[in-house]
């Protein structure tokens, strides 16, 4: 029944310039959004939630698996593309689910990577190289 209102308030707040998708799911929602963020919503109730989106070749998550309890946020933590965990700042354990869900889509519509962009690949060709290369 959750995620059928969640669906409704989804939708009749994001408008076609935000939402390519919303689908319902056996046990989540998958809402694609306009500048390709796919995420997937598991909520079983307001301290427990599985918030993942993947946008590109990064994958990120907000989840309450109480694991991480030297945070400032335990329960709730944000898993970043790089591989660590660190604070969620999005959600709020405890907050109605719809609180929650729209604060994430209203920053993923800004900000995908919500700041935790992973670090460039690229080599900064004619950097100086070690001189103990040539001995």
């Amino acid at each position: 029944m959750l995620h059928i209102e969640l669906i409704e308030k989804i939708e009749s707040t994001y408008g076609d310039e935000d939402l390519t998708s919303v689908t319902l799911c056996r046990d989540a929602l998958e809402v694609r959004l306009s500048n390709g963020v796919e995420l997937t919503l598991r909520i079983a109730g307001p301290s427990e939630y599985a918030l993942d989106w993947r946008w590109g070749e990064a994958v990120m998550g907000i989840d309450t698996a109480p694991l991480h309890d030297t945070l400032g946020t335990y329960p709730n933590h944000l898993h970043t593309p790089d591989g660590r965990t660190v604070d969620d700042p999005v959600s709020e354990a405890g907050a109605e689910p719809w609180r929650n869900v729209r604060a994430l889509i209203d920053r993923l519509l800004v900000e995908p990577l919500l700041g935790y962009e992973p670090a460039s690949p690229c080599v900064n060709v004619g950097a100086s190289v070690d001189a103990s290369l040539y001995l």
